[in-house]
């Protein structure tokens, strides 16, 4: 299919989803399906008597749910009502079906992990970890990844303190040191390393992650010490933070004598490398 709407499939049987309001939403009737072996009318006739429970027993379930257009079986674009992942998984535990039990269980894990993690930062740090190296990322790579990560954390923090809350401005600011830093707002560099939803940072190189640590190491530090507060002031210290960074990236590049601005994906280019193609 084109666009968005694109398909998913789980045992063998498709799931559509499409992307909207910067996440996947999937077709609630698709995924019941499957959970109660039900055909597509089934399907509907079962979410229709689940959706009127959850709405009598005051779930916000329903309501967060989104009637987004997906192609129907008989091939014109139909309005289905879709839920997010959020959604979706407190629909699956209302399903008392076998095949929703993987699913129950999973959540049931999660979420305990989630509590020993608020108890216990460090683990949420080792989960990461792991996660990368299961992704096949290398352990210096990791260990500048996730120092990157505290370093973003404590800059979000400054600006929220500081009267940023609107999701657009933080969006802007970090795009003011991204333009200041490699000459390109953060969905222009995911243009450049072709890339659409792929988070950014994950496929910078080692030079691009110690820029961007540096850029919102230096914007935080810019902040503190000129104690700016609200978005005018802030916008200038990302500016002024991102400019610091791109100065010293214009000098490494003359010296280098070209562009670190990289369209690698960083996996696939160390992949090259292993395969002596790089």
């Amino acid at each position: 299919m084109k666009g968005d709407n694109k398909l998913i499939v789980f045992e063998n049987k498709k799931i559509r989803h499409t992307w909207y309001k910067e996440d996947w939403w999937f077709s609630v009737v698709d995924v019941v399906g499957i959970l109660t072996d039900n055909n597509f009318q089934g399907a509907r006739n079962y979410w229709k008597v689940l959706k009127h429970r959850l709405k009598k027993e005051g779930s916000e379930t329903v309501t967060n749910c989104n009637r987004l257009k997906l192609e129907a079986p008989d091939g014109k674009m139909r309005e289905t009502d879709c839920a997010n992942k959020e959604g979706l998984f407190r629909i699956i535990q209302s399903i008392p079906s076998k095949k929703a039990e993987p699913f129950k269980l999973w959540l049931a894990k999660v979420g305990s992990e989630r509590i020993d993690e608020i108890e216990n930062p460090e683990l949420a740090q080792e989960r990461m970890k792991l996660l990368y190296e299961q992704k096949g990322y290398p352990k210096n790579w990791i260990d500048k990844r996730l120092r990157g990560i505290a370093i973003r954390q404590d800059l979000t923090d400054e600006w929220k303190n500081r009267g940023v809350e609107d999701n657009k401005d933080f969006a802007i600011l970090t795009n003011e040191i991204s333009k200041a830093t490699f000459g390109k707002t953060v969905e222009e560099y995911k243009q450049h390393k072709n890339l659409t939803r792929q988070n950014l940072r994950d496929h910078m190189d080692d030079i691009e992650l110690i820029l961007t640590m540096f850029s919102e190491a230096t914007t935080t530090r810019l902040t503190r010490e000129r104690n700016s507060k609200q978005f005018p002031k802030l916008k200038k210290d990302a500016k002024d933070g991102g400019k610091v960074a791109g100065n010293a990236r214009k000098d490494f590049e003359k010296t280098l004598g070209k562009s670190i601005v990289s369209e690698d994906n960083y996996l696939d280019s160390e992949k090259r490398k292993l395969i002596g193609k790089d």
